[in-house]
């Protein structure tokens, strides 16, 4: 299990809009689905998380068990050494999916108001992806503070 790096966490969370995440899934062919996600956030030091309220075919695939990689870009991130190559880092994990509950709430609580207000509905759900491997561009693992 890799740990998301403190430095990194309102990086991610003050992603949207400049520096959006994007998120991959794999498709049932076997190729990469990726698309931004402006509602990914950092839950803890194990775990990311996002708001799923997508229609295409992310939504379709992704479910508890699915395989998920983040990929988060800041260049000035880069410009201050914070992430060297290219102020990339990527992140490996496992996902779970809440339609209730808890951690449900939570992320619903914690994110951003342009995404709450694109499902005033709340008809989407709450992802939470278990960090496996975190890295940099050139596949080092990220070992930042």
């Amino acid at each position: 299990m890799a740990r998301i790096p403190k430095v990194l966490h309102e990086h991610i969370n003050r992603a949207f809009p400049e520096n959006v995440c994007l998120v991959a899934t794999v498709l049932p062919n076997g190729f990469a689905q990726v698309t931004p996600r402006g509602s990914t956030m950092v839950f803890d030091d194990e775990h990311i998380a996002l708001w799923e309220r997508g229609r295409g075919s992310t939504n379709e695939n992704l479910r508890t068990g699915s395989k998920v990689t983040i990929f988060f870009r800041n260049p000035q991130l880069r410009a201050d050494g914070t992430l060297p190559a290219g102020g990339i880092a990527r992140f490996y994990g496992t996902a779970e999916i809440y339609k209730s509950g808890a951690i449900y709430d939570e992320v619903w609580r914690r994110l951003i108001q342009p995404e709450k207000d694109r499902d005033p509905e709340k008809k989407g759900f709450a992802v939470l992806i278990k960090i496996e491997r975190a890295e940099d561009l050139l596949g080092k693992p990220l070992t930042l503070q």
